[in-house]
């Protein structure tokens, strides 16, 4: 049987739209060696490519364009998801990300790195045919509703980046929007 992610709903704020899909979390579900060339292999052939290498982020943001995905190789994060830098802190929730896991972000869904251990790395893929992200920083009220039809629109990709064609990520995405 497929791995099974974590589910995480969140809900809209004055400053981020969210999303009505969750927030996937696979754990330790990456091959090894965790190095780039492995991992690319592993999500490029579940059609989710390769956007760059990165590390802590601790600006709030989002993006209103495309899907994300966090395939971790080194170290580990506490990601602060579903509220920007404006909204109160309670609003948000947090997650610990480790060397194996994989996380999906849907479009319109802020995220930031809250702390960090070792020296962090993760590779962001996105859906194949995905247009290049664009950042928001959940500041701007006045743009909030064209944001959110924006990331509503991002339809939902049909390959999941750890389970594959039809895998979690479409079932449980789909059923969010029944």
């Amino acid at each position: 049987m497929a791995a099974q992610p974590e589910i995480y709903f969140c809900e809209p704020t004055r400053y981020v739209p969210n999303s009505q899909l969750p927030v996937l979390v696979y754990r330790d579900v990456l091959s090894k060696p965790y190095d780039e060339e492995t991992i690319q292999t592993q999500l490029e052939g579940n059609r989710w490519l390769k956007g760059g290498i990165w590390g802590a982020i601790p600006r709030h943001h989002f993006h209103p364009n495309t899907h994300e995905c966090y395939a971790v190789f080194q170290g580990s994060s506490t990601l602060l998801i579903g509220a920007g830098p404006l909204d109160d802190i309670d609003k948000g929730q947090t997650i610990h990300v480790k060397v194996g896991d994989v996380i999906i972000l849907p479009a319109g869904v802020s995220h930031c790195s809250k702390d960090f251990e070792g020296d962090y790395r993760y590779m962001g893929v996105y859906p194949e045919g995905a247009p290049k992200w664009k950042n928001e920083y959940c500041k701007d009220e006045s743009r909030y509703q064209s944001i959110k039809e924006e990331a509503g629109a991002v339809p939902v990709p049909e390959w999941d980046p750890v389970g594959g064609y039809h895998g979690p990520l479409w079932t449980l995405w789909n059923r969010a929007t029944a």
